[in-house]
């Protein structure tokens, strides 16, 4: 009997040393097809550089890194396999503007991606254009414009739209919502969940901030020095956490006016 197919994303033992320092040390979980992961812990815990090394922008030391059964952890051989690669697993940063090229409007930014990863006709790029920013609650006005003459909250939304446009099997949030104000962080966090439903993608969703892991999160993992010392379902590990550390963070949480959610 053949056995079924392997779905979702899967890390074992993932680890990163960077001179003395192991800054990540056998890092492991499991991301199910369409699931939503918060990945929490203090700067320096090591959130960061794993979500890199997934992504490709770091080199693992040692572990292994699947997707749907697909082993990622060897380096992709050509360009065809980098990009298919890019296409999986997306990332979103928590500062867009610095991701953005200044010089190029929005409807620019999104048809240079949908040149470089679909065979789209240029009448298809437009029309593809016009859904992304359809989908992340943007317009005319704002395809027009540049990086500069949006607000923090566009820019996310454009940062959102571009890492859709490539139709991902998994998207990484780095505290894509840190340096947004609380009104705006609430409906970023509003559309993420809406776009998951429709669209099935994995989240993997990286933060400090406790507040917002209800609302984004099935299950959390909790890192601490490159290490995970406690995970399972965001209820379950919030509401009694049994690690100290796991208490720590909770109890650094203010228990009012923090994040304006219903």
């Amino acid at each position: 009997m053949t056995p079924p197919k392997e779905r979702g994303l899967v890390v074992e033992g993932l680890r990163k040393r960077y001179g003395n320092h192991l800054a990540v040390d056998g890092v492991s979980f499991t991301l199910p097809a369409g699931g939503s992961l918060a990945v929490v812990g203090e700067s320096g815990s090591g959130k960061t550089t794993t979500v890199r090394m997934l992504v490709g922008l770091e080199r693992a030391d040692g572990g292994t890194v699947r997707l749907d059964g697909r082993d990622r952890s060897a380096r992709a051989r050509g360009r065809a396999e980098r990009l298919a690669r890019a296409r999986e697993i997306q990332m979103v940063f928590q500062d867009p503007y610095l991701s953005l090229d200044p010089r190029v409007t929005v409807s620019g930014c999104l048809d240079e991606v949908l040149r470089l990863h679909t065979g789209l006709d240029a009448a298809g790029r437009r029309a593809g254009v016009t859904d992304l920013l359809d989908r992340v609650g943007l317009g005319a006005r704002e395809a027009a414009a540049l990086p500069r003459g949006l607000s923090g909250g566009q820019r996310q939304r454009v940062a959102l739209a571009r890492a859709l446009a490539v139709e991902p099997r998994v998207l990484v949030l780095d505290e894509a919502v840190a340096a947004l104000d609380v009104s705006i962080q609430a409906q970023i966090l509003d559309l993420l969940r809406e776009i998951r439903r429709e669209a099935g993608i994995g989240y993997l969703f990286v933060t400090h901030d406790l507040a917002v892991v209800r609302h984004v999160a099935d299950d959390v993992l909790v890192l601490k020095a490159g290490t995970v010392v406690e995970s399972g379902p965001v209820d379950r590990v919030l509401d009694s956490p049994e690690h100290p550390y796991t208490r720590l963070l909770m109890d650094s949480v203010p228990r009012r006016g923090r994040l304006p959610l219903g």
